[in-house]
């Protein structure tokens, strides 16, 4: 008869977070970051093979496991067979994010992504998705009403967890306070905004603040934002999910700098 603990499966290492799937895994082995542990499912395709040696041989301690253990231990998730187990990783915190703006402002306009209240993991790692495709310099958020930095958000962020500064700071609007007194203007989302997200100058030193689904920003968030924009909604649908909002707004920030840097033609 199978004790309780072997019912449960091998015991994770403590103290390391999760980090499963190939494409998060290729993803800290590009950065030069090594996993302590990895966890294999037993009889390994051979596309594994590679991202294994090169876990191996960049420190990670192998272990081969069934698969019915990394299913339980990712709670059903998609892990293609490999968990990495990493150090936790830690946000920065506000007095880092000013000490980066000053040296970013002379050479480049920063693009900051604030969220407000957005506490769905997933929607979570896909923000973080979006900021690291649009090349945003970091996102902040608050420690109160966030969603952690664990093991979901770095599966569907893919690497940009990782990738992108997380700047966690105590008071959201006296941080925005902050930023608008270094010079960054802020543009809140906002549904009953009477401007399109279109009409907003995207071109300096910007920080775009989306609030939490339903809820929106909280009203002192709200009042430390220089504009409030939305986005035009044809449809019968009110609002679009917080993640795919954020890829648009971003994105249009992007469009709007890269036609800025062009050079003008004859």
């Amino acid at each position: 008869m199978k004790s309780a603990s072997s019912r449960r499966g091998p015991r994770p290492p403590e103290g390391l977070d999760q980090v499963f799937g190939v494409h998060a895994l290729e993803s800290l082995l590009e950065r030069g970051e090594s996993p302590k542990v990895l966890w294999v499912q037993q009889g390994a395709s051979k596309r594994l093979h590679a991202i294994i040696a090169q876990a191996q041989s960049a420190g990670a301690s192998i272990k081969e496991h069934p698969r019915e253990a990394l299913d339980q231990l990712t709670q059903g998730a998609s892990h293609q067979g490999v968990v990495a187990f990493c150090p936790p990783l830690i946000p920065e915190g506000e007095e880092s994010l000013l000490l980066k703006l000053r040296a970013w402002q002379p050479a480049a306009a920063p693009l900051f992504l604030v969220l407000d209240g957005v506490t769905d993991v997933h929607n979570f790692g896909a923000c973080l998705r979006s900021a690291d495709a649009a090349g945003a310099h970091g996102v902040i958020v608050a420690k109160d009403k966030a969603a952690p930095l664990n093991a979901t958000v770095r599966k569907v962020a893919c690497g940009a967890a990782e990738s992108v500064p997380v700047y966690q700071v105590t008071n959201l609007a006296r941080t925005l306070g902050k930023l608008k007194d270094a010079g960054v203007w802020i543009t809140g989302a906002a549904g009953e905004a009477s401007a399109s997200v279109y009409e907003m100058n995207f071109i300096g030193p910007v920080a775009l603040v989306m609030g939490a689904e339903g809820k929106g920003m909280r009203r002192l968030t709200r009042e430390a934002c220089d504009h409030l924009a939305k986005l035009p909604m044809a449809g019968q649908v009110s609002s679009l999910n917080v993640s795919v909002a954020t890829g648009i707004c971003l994105f249009e920030a992007v469009r709007q700098r890269q036609l800025a840097s062009q050079p003008m033609s004859h």
